[in-house]
């Protein structure tokens, strides 16, 4: 799964979608995820990064990461000729 390239990512958390006009503000977790999807990681690797970096059940993480993932594809953020890939 991959974020679209034209999506502006601040380090602050603001993201601008160029195409629909729309902008988002992303929490510091938040962040971290798009960057590692950006660095083309897997959910597992997210999800092994995630775990031994913050304490959170492996189950907890799962469902927050999907929600998460769900949350990208309904604001058109995802790259849907890549989310098959990964």
């Amino acid at each position: 799964m991959k974020i679209k390239k034209n999506i502006a990512i601040s380090e602050s958390g603001f993201v601008f979608d160029p195409t629909s006009g729309e902008s988002f503000s992303l929490n510091p977790i938040g962040i971290e995820i798009i960057d590692l999807l950006r660095q083309e990681k897997s959910f597992d690797e997210i999800r092994e990064i995630m775990l031994n970096k913050y304490e959170v059940v492996d189950n907890s993480f799962e469902k927050y990461y999907y929600d998460f993932v769900s949350m990208l594809k309904q604001f058109k953020l995802i790259d849907e000729n890549e989310e098959g890939k990964n």
